[in-house]
């Protein structure tokens, strides 16, 4: 059995692990690279594989980092089923659709910015159209539900509390004559979270999967949390300015829905309003109420007495561009959730362009900003950010509050992977950013003493080999974007003249001239090739 990482491995978005058994090739999820041009260029080339040979793919949970390549692989030819919760499949149907819009409206504007330069049209990844398309493929099943996808091959969904419908995968095969069990965590979530379920046990595994988004970290309580995010919104209510929370569409969105409704509900709070300016994130709140299933005992305590936390007087839902224009031009203190929850896109940077600057005002993130992110550059200090070819100024103040996080930290991962019972489990260690993988990877095997790796993007194994207990490797080299290629031939070639600067400094300080003609000639030589590439880019 083989298995290669293609994404969310020493980075958090990209998430898909390409397996192969025999004639049966799947993948576990199929997601979008985010957070940059370098690594978004990775959604262009990604697979090693022709989508028509796929015979499924298992989908942990909806976020477009686990979700989005779905609809590009059925445009290129895959017709298995996408295997995933009922809840899950509910989400992506709104998902990926505004996923295919926001790729179309991207590849417009490139494209009209290329017209100008008379460079050719940028074709969109996907379009709505096909994300319509992939929903065809979908086949939904029920957690701790098992199913038999071929001889020698079964599957299992438990709830891994992360978002909505959100799975950890469980796979049983048959190798070597005897039958091996596959987990991947999927995105794991804390204990405690509101609305769902906390992530179920799981005890058998001979390889797990387990994602370390937090795994460096530990995460205030939630009262904790909860009492820094009042304490914000008075002190913005004093000063009668606004809370701008970039939020995810789905799960931070209705998690900050139902903690702002308990805190005006138990009057720790005034009335103000709170605009929802995402129709992505209205659309998802209207699939949680017609998924109570997923609920734990607290939310359907609630809605058994007639509370409902997703409903509220003060919410005000902003679909149309009009509505949401007229927010800010509202004087009065107000709550803006608006998406994306990096905000590299949507209608959080309106918002952003219009309160950045304010020394009064208040962002508050509530969810993880990967590298290269609109939001990561915010949350590390920027000191201006560019939205619509404008700098704008960040006088705003600047919040990060990870008590609200979908995803476990370092002591929630692992506590549920004290679960585990067998003493040779093998831990690949997944979605995080290289060094917070490493560092949690090596408390793994301190720790638990499982053999403990971060695989490279791209790498490729073996699985239950017959000769060997410890997984022999087959690594390739890690195949570089064009946009990739082009930021490292370009750092290479400003190191290379900064070295033969220095070096031709030290040699002239200690033999007084350079007078070597052949130096001279290599030297004009490079200088012609470079004044070609530089005439051919006017």
């Amino acid at each position: 059995m083989k298995v290669e990482f293609l994404g969310g491995f020493r980075t958090v978005t990209g998430s898909a692990t390409f397996l192969e058994k025999d004639s049966l090739l799947w993948l576990v999820d199929c997601g979008m690279f985010q957070g940059g041009r370098a690594i978004e260029e990775r959604n262009r080339n990604v697979h090693p594989y022709h989508p028509k040979d796929l015979s499924f793919i298992l989908l942990t949970h909806a976020h477009i980092d686990h979700s989005g390549l779905i609809p590009k692989l059925v445009k290129e030819g895959f017709r298995g089923k996408v295997i995933c919760t009922k809840a899950t499949f509910d989400l992506c149907e709104v998902m990926l659709k505004d996923s295919g819009h926001i790729q179309e409206t991207e590849a417009g504007w490139q494209s009209r910015k290329n017209k100008r330069s008379g460079r050719e049209d940028t074709a969109p990844l996907y379009t709505t159209e096909d994300a319509e398309k992939s929903l065809r493929y979908f086949q939904t099943v029920g957690y701790d539900e098992i199913l038999s996808l071929s001889d020698g091959l079964k599957i299992r969904f438990q709830d891994a509390g992360h978002i909505l419908g959100s799975g950890i995968i469980e796979i049983w095969v048959e190798a070597g004559g005897q039958e091996k069990k596959l987990v991947f965590s999927g995105d794991l979530g804390g204990s405690g979270q509101p609305i769902i379920r906390d992530p179920s046990p799981v005890v058998e595994a001979d390889i797990l999967w387990l994602e370390s988004t937090y795994g460096d970290r530990l995460h205030k309580s939630r009262e904790e949390t909860v009492q820094e995010l009042l304490k914000i919104i008075l002190e913005a209510i004093s000063q009668q300015a606004k809370v701008v929370i970039p939020a995810f569409a789905v799960e931070r969105t209705q998690d900050i829905i139902y903690t702002i409704s308990q805190l005006m509900r138990k009057d720790l709070m005034p009335s103000i309003p709170v605009y929802i300016d995402s129709p992505l994130a209205i659309s998802a709140t209207e699939i949680f109420k017609k998924n109570p299933d997923c609920f734990d005992e607290e939310m359907k305590g609630l809605l058994l007495g007639g509370e409902d936390p997703l409903e509220l007087p003060e919410i005000k839902y902003t679909q149309t561009t009009e509505e949401s224009k007229t927010i800010n031009e509202d004087s009065r203190s107000a709550i803006i959730i608006s998406a994306s929850g990096m905000c590299d896109s949507g209608r959080i940077q309106h918002h952003l362009k219009h309160h950045l600057w304010r020394k009064e005002s208040h962002i508050v993130f509530i969810g993880y900003q990967a590298a290269g992110t609109v939001g990561r550059r915010i949350v590390d200090g920027a000191k201006t950010i560019r939205l619509f070819g404008e700098e704008i100024a960040v006088r705003a103040h600047v919040h990060t509050l990870g008590g609200f996080s979908a995803h476990a930290d370092q002591k929630g991962l692992l506590e549920w992977l004290s679960h585990f019972r067998n003493p040779n489990l093998q831990v690949f260690v997944n979605h995080g950013e290289e060094k917070i993988s490493m560092e949690l990877s090596e408390i793994i095997h301190q720790k638990f003493k499982f053999e403990a790796a971060v695989p490279e993007w791209r790498e490729k194994k073996f699985l239950f080999s017959s000769e060997k207990r410890v997984m022999p490797e087959e690594k390739i080299e890690a195949v570089e974007s064009p946009e990739e290629r082009w930021s490292s031939l370009l750092k290479n070639l400003d190191r290379g003249y900064r070295k033969l600067r220095r070096k031709l400094k030290i040699r002239r300080s200690k033999r007084g001239d350079i007078r070597d003609a052949e130096w001279l000639k290599e030297l004009e030589e490079v200088n012609k090739m470079l004044e070609k590439l530089e005439s051919e880019l006017e």
